[in-house]
């Protein structure tokens, strides 16, 4: 270890994205990559000309980014208005704070809220592992539940204690994704009482994104809950994926917050453009119905095979896991499932004791249900 470098940064390991398709596979093998929670479908060409004239014509490469995002700010608040059904008034472009990705804004709402001891945060796991990955990263206690392994509900009596319980530092933030990643459970109305239980001392980050898959917000509560954020992304229904481009919808106040922490000019102007070109055209991208009715199929299919646990899902992948009780077993399950199903074109996730299953095109989502069949027949 370096000297001058932190001496607790020894016990983490750097988040490696997952490895996909790399050069050493051959070239041969064109893979369904249904491991990453991204849209099977790129932008169409035509939006790509749109965009691309964007940068030649009006995009000056010597010139820093709109720093303050407010075009596209304002444009965030009148989708999240429709989509939500609301006056446009609840939302408006102070409401809003835009990130590189939704990790730069989970980093933003850390260092506003714990960083130099001031607090910890819970999480409840399995969850999305950048939370806790970020809050190690900058020093920051990570306070850990589980959940019901049948619907994978927070154990909402151990995440009250542990509220309660736990000081210097005490827990000033509480983690949750609607629905949660990896398992694609929404939150239920027991997880939802005790989140509008929780005192205005402890912020309330709820994860939406993939609210365009479940329909199931909360934007419409923020009003009601000053220490509530939501975050969302235009990495999913948006297919930006490639352009880390993220949003939080606040009180004004607490955006206020984000943007004193927040990078300058921390977008791309390439980015700020993509998103607007994305908002304007939402309803040429609108994928969700064919994703909703792929999803539906995927699941039904998959719950047929006895030798799999299938859950239900509100978001655009499937979590599943291999039924037999024995922990060796369902290790040799998984390794096998997951390297036969590389080998043979389908990438998907391996991760908490099962599998997450990203939903494709119709083709891709055919081709994985019959490789897979075809790989757990021969385990038999």
């Amino acid at each position: 270890m370096l000297p001058f470098i932190r001496s607790d940064l020894a016990k983490f390991t750097a988040y490696k994205p997952h490895p996909g398709s790399d050069s050493k596979e051959p070239v041969a093998i064109q893979f369904d990559r249904l491991d990453t929670n991204e849209s099977p479908y790129d932008l169409p060409y035509h939006l790509k000309e749109k965009l691309a004239v964007e940068y030649q014509q009006l995009i000056e490469t010597n010139r820093y980014p709109d720093g303050g995002h407010e075009k596209l700010k304002n444009a965030i608040a009148e989708y999240v208005s429709q989509s939500a059904q609301l006056s446009p008034s609840l939302f408006t472009k102070d409401n809003i704070s835009v990130g590189n990705g939704s990790d730069e804004l989970i980093r933003s709402i850390l260092i506003a809220t714990c960083l130099g001891g001031e607090g910890s945060i819970l999480v409840a796991q399995p969850t999305f592992s950048m939370y806790a990955i970020l809050a190690q990263t900058l020093g920051i206690p990570v306070v850990t539940v589980g959940r019901n392994q049948d619907n994978f509900e927070i154990d909402l009596k151990a995440a009250q204690l542990a509220i309660e319980n736990t000081q210097n530092p005490p827990i000033r933030t509480v983690f949750v994704v609607h629905p949660n990643s990896p398992t694609a459970n929404a939150l239920t109305a027991a997880e939802l009482a005790w989140l509008r239980s929780l005192s205005e001392n402890i912020l309330v980050v709820i994860d939406e994104a993939y609210f365009e898959f479940s329909q199931n917000s909360l934007v419409g509560e923020l009003p009601h809950h000053p220490n509530w954020i939501v975050l969302r992304t235009f990495s999913k229904a948006f297919r930006l994926a490639a352009h880390r481009l993220g949003y939080a919808l606040a009180h004004v106040e607490l955006i206020a917050i984000l943007e004193k922490v927040r990078l300058p000019y921390n977008l791309p102007s390439f980015s700020i453009a993509a998103g607007l070109i994305a908002l304007e055209n939402r309803e040429l991208l609108d994928s969700i119905s064919e994703t909703l009715n792929e999803r539906a199929k995927l699941f039904e299919a998959l719950s047929q095979n006895p030798a799999l646990q299938v859950w239900n899902s509100a978001a655009n992948f499937i979590f599943l896991r291999p039924k037999p009780e024995n922990s060796d077993l369902k290790e040799f399950y998984l390794k096998n499932l997951t390297e036969k199903l590389r080998s043979s074109g389908t990438l998907v996730r391996e991760i908490n004791g099962g599998l997450r299953i990203t939903i494709g095109t119709p083709k891709e989502n055919i081709r994985t249900l019959n490789r897979l069949q075809t790989v757990l027949a021969n385990l038999q």
